[in-house]
C-alpha cells in the first residue's frame, strides 16, 4: 500500500482503506512503522484494529433468524400486554374498594 501524503490525521479514510491498513496490522506489520508511514497515530490505528476485531467477533456469534424469533417477539409483546392489564386491574380494585382487593399471588423462590 502506497503511503498517502497527509499532514497529521487530516482527511477522511474510507472503510476500504482502513480495512487494508488493519489487515496489514493483523498480518504482523509494525504498528509504529505504519503510523509513521501513513501519518496516522498508533492509537488511531489500534482503534481501527480493535473495532475490526470486535465486529468480526459479533459476526461469528450471530445466527440466522428463523420462525421462532418472530414467535418469541409476539409472545413477549403478549406478556407485556397481559402484565399491563394485570397492573391496571390491581389499581382499579385498590381505588374502588381497598378492603376487597384480590390477594396478590407471590411466586416462591
Amino acid at each position: 500500500m502506497r503511503p498517502e501524503k497527509r499532514t497529521g490525521e487530516q482527511g477522511r479514510w474510507s472503510s476500504g482503506k482502513k480495512l487494508g491498513v488493519v489487515l496489514r496490522i493483523v498480518r504482523g506489520e509494525d504498528l509504529d512503522g505504519l503510523s509513521r508511514e501513513l501519518g496516522v497515530t498508533a492509537a488511531r490505528l489500534a482503534e481501527w484494529r480493535d473495532a475490526f476485531l470486535a465486529g468480526g467477533q459479533v459476526a461469528l456469534k450471530s445466527r440466522a433468524s428463523d420462525y421462532r424469533d418472530e414467535e418469541i417477539a409476539r409472545l413477549r409483546a403478549k406478556v407485556g400486554e397481559l402484565t399491563m392489564d394485570k397492573e391496571l386491574l390491581e389499581l382499579f380494585f385498590e381505588r374502588v374498594d381497598p378492603a376487597h382487593r384480590p390477594p396478590l399471588r407471590r411466586v416462591s423462590k
